[in-house]
């Protein structure tokens, strides 16, 4: 009985059609006998058709007759009393056809009669267009009902350029709007967010898909798993969620029957399907495989060929006939009916950067481009469906100010936006920045603003901004920041900002403490940051902010590990021979095993780092470009020629990075780059402490300065350290320049 969900009443209909005897019918809410069809009204009642279908008086005859139709005021009228002012449909062709000329009125019936088929329902279209033509126009999102959203899609879809698809009123984005909303239509996704509740158990925020006996909402996913919704599968024996019913019971997803076969590309046994390109099986792995063709070398979708020698469509049937087109781009050979992902992915990205008519603003054309153009649409269309990476485009759609750093840095901070950034800075949307100089600014004014005396405030500042940050730019000039070189900074900040924090909690301040202070919280066992606390009290000193105190520098004597040569040349011989290791992770390897480099200047080399004369391949750490090897030679012109980063979306053609990265445009950070040494048995510390001794013992700290890039005071405390004695050879020098 009413009220109640109608479909409640559709199920019991459906059930009985179906031969059910001991289901009842449903029952009419108004006259409550069990009727074998009812129909359903607002507010969950339904009911029979001599229920429903009261007499009126007719707005013609004003009798009171039973009702037929409406006429364009919504009143009713009665079989005799038809409304005969004007035909509607006549009307509603010559508006189109005036707005529009491109269509005629052949083409305006046939979308009409797609939109919606019932006489009645053509009027009430006619009616509201005739009365709003901006419906037409862009302000569909107001349409009375659904059938005006439909056949506004019938016209674009015939060739009308001047009817455009509303925009969503919410997102602005151009999509399927199916959700009525406070009088509008809105889409799916922003009705989702506007109905979303925290979940009664697991407190996600989401739109309820059910409620409990109690009434409390429940997240799609704890519907699913809730248990009076699970089975046991007859094949494992677990409760799960049915996935297919059997004749011998139901089975979950792992125990769901599959065929088993060979596939004809890959070659595996595995669930497999049968081609329609081929004729032979092929499991779901090299259905959804992006490859380069071993026929033509285009990066497209594998159709046939064999695991190593994949073949595209084209490749793999000549015939243009056999092949259908994308009915979007009618360029893309395929069999499906379906647009192809390039364009989804063209459609999506203009939902979320362009306006209601999907056009592009010009500063984000190469941002457009960049991800429509992009190797593998797949892999950028997983992109941009992420959450965090929609709504990020989506503002960015939305927002009519140009797009600059500052724009972006009024988004929510995150892997996200940073990616984003690179992206736009690699297509040229955006200049080049020092993003870890940015946050490393961000992150000294916020912990200078934390402290709450303005004295102590005042000298953390000096401290950070006019000693550290000011050196630290001065030294980068128009490069960007290191890691290690933000780290130091960080260190250093972290250190005055705790020591400070204990003259505070001991009732002292900078200027009132003495040695005998210093030398306790030296005591102290969580005692941390040592040297780096000693140059902040030297520096305080030095700038009299304190009086008295003496905290030593410790001098470097030498390095502290363990130098081992033979484990150096084992290193350099096994990643000269060992085919089975990355290139990449070969190169940087011997570059720091034979060259001493440091992680961080490794992952800024350049190919303009790298001279390729004929035979002969040099490469500049330094002012003099050092002569490679041969074997190390034919490495670094291999990695040269395949060089290539992780990053699918915006990496530029020219990429000028001899190690580029996961983000576009940007090299490998010198932390992945450790991991990655790590991983094959290299210790970059150790290693590189153990070539730079053996280096500094062979050759002048002059040589050694200019040949490896290192300062002229780091090549001579090498040298004294590995005691090499070159003063002989200087004045050898000194003699044979003199004479």
């Amino acid at each position: 009985m009413p009220p109640a969900p109608f479909r409640v009443a559709k199920l019991l209909m459906a059930l009985r059609e179906a031969g059910a005897q001991d289901t009842a019918l449903p029952r009419c809410g108004e006259c409550g006998r069990p009727r074998p069809y009812v129909g359903s009204r607002a507010g969950g009642r339904w009911g029979c058709a001599p229920c429903f279908d009261k007499p009126a008086v007719c707005a013609g005859c004003h009798q009171e007759r039973r009702v037929v139709s409406r006429d364009r005021d919504g009143e009713p009228r009665c079989a005799k009393c038809p409304d005969t002012d004007g035909d509607p449909l006549k009307d509603l062709t010559k508006l189109i056809i005036d707005l529009d000329p491109a269509l005629d009125a052949d083409t305006v019936r046939a979308a009409l009669e797609r939109a919606t088929k019932r006489p009645a329902g053509q009027r009430r279209l006619a009616w509201a267009v005739i009365a709003r033509p901006e419906l037409l126009t862009g302000a569909g999102h107001q349409a009375p009902t659904p059938a005006m959203l439909r056949f506004i899609g019938e016209l674009v879809a015939a060739g009308a350029t001047k009817v455009v698809k509303p925009a969503c009123p919410r997102c602005h984005g151009v999509k399927a709007l199916s959700k009525l909303l406070d009088g509008e239509r809105i889409c799916r996704a922003c009705f989702a967010r506007h109905a979303a509740v925290p979940c009664a158990r697991c407190g996600a925020v989401r739109e309820p898909a059910t409620r409990d006996a109690a009434g409390q909402p429940l997240c799609p996913n704890c519907l699913i798993r809730d248990p009076a919704n699970l089975e046991v599968c007859v094949s494992c024996g677990r409760r799960q969620p049915v996935a297919v019913r059997l004749a011998d019971g139901v089975r979950c997803q792992n125990c769901r029957p599959k065929e088993m076969r060979e596939c004809g590309i890959c070659g595996r046994t595995a669930p497999c399907e049968l081609s329609r390109a081929t004729g032979q099986p092929w499991c779901e792995r090299c259905q959804q495989r992006r490859v380069s063709c071993s026929g033509c070398g285009t990066v497209a979708q594998a159709r046939g060929g064999t695991w190593e020698e994949p073949l595209c469509a084209k490749c793999t049937n000549p015939d243009p006939d056999f092949w259908g087109r994308c009915p979007a781009c009618a360029t893309t050979w395929q069999l499906s009916p379906r647009p192809c992902q390039r364009c989804v992915l063209d459609q999506k990205v203009r939902d979320l950067l362009g306006n209601s008519a999907g056009a592009i603003r010009p500063g984000l054309e190469p941002f457009h481009e960049a991800l429509t153009s992009a190797e593998r649409p797949d892999v950028a269309l997983a992109w941009i469906s992420r959450s965090k990476a929609r709504d990020l485009l989506e503002r960015i759609g939305r927002d009519e100010r140009p797009v600059t750093h500052e724009v972006l840095d009024e988004l929510p901070p995150g892997k996200v936006l940073a990616h984003l950034r690179s992206v736009l800075v690699a297509t040229g949307a955006l200049p080049p920045r020092d993003e870890r100089l940015v946050a490393l600014e961000k992150w000294i004014s916020t912990t200078v603003q934390a402290r709450t005396d303005s004295a102590e405030r005042r000298i953390l500042h000096g401290y950070a901004v006019w000693h550290h940050l000011r050196r630290l730019c001065r030294r980068i000039g128009e490069q960007h920041t290191t890691q290690l070189q933000d780290l130091n900074v960080r260190c250093h900040v972290t250190a005055a900002d705790n020591f400070l924090t204990w003259l505070a909690g001991e009732g002292l301040t900078l200027g009132s403490c003495t040695q005998p202070d210093l030398e306790r919280w030296m005591a102290d066992p969580d005692f941390s940051y040592r040297d780096e606390t000693g140059h902040f009290i030297r520096w305080s000193v030095q700038h009299r902010h304190a009086h008295g105190l003496t905290c030593g520098a410790v001098r470097w004597t030498g390095p502290q590990g363990t130098i081992d040569s033979e484990k150096r040349w084992a290193d350099a011989r096994r990643l000269l021979t060992d085919n089975t290791l990355p290139t990449v992770d070969r190169v940087a390897g011997l570059l720091l095993i034979l060259y001493a480099q440091k992680i961080s200047a490794i992952s800024q080399l350049t190919v303009d780092d790298v001279d390729i004369t004929g035979e002969t391949v040099a490469i500049a750490f330094g002012t003099s470009p050092v002569t490679l090897p041969a074997p190390l030679a034919a490495l670094v012109c291999e990695l040269v020629a395949t060089r290539r980063g992780k990053a699918k979306i915006g990496t530029p053609d020219n990429s000028p990075w001899l190690f580029p990265g996961g983000q576009p445009g940007r090299p490998l950070s010198d932390s992945q780059l450790g991991l990655r040494l790590h991983k094959i048995g290299i210790r970059p510390q150790q290693d590189r402490s153990t070539a730079l001794f053996t280096l500094a013992a062979e050759l002048p700290a002059a040589i050694l300065a200019r040949m490896l890039g290192v300062h002229i005071q780091v090549a001579v405390q090498w040298q004294k350290a590995s005691g090499g004695d070159w003063a002989a050879y200087a004045a050898e020098v000194s003699r044979r320049t003199t004479s």
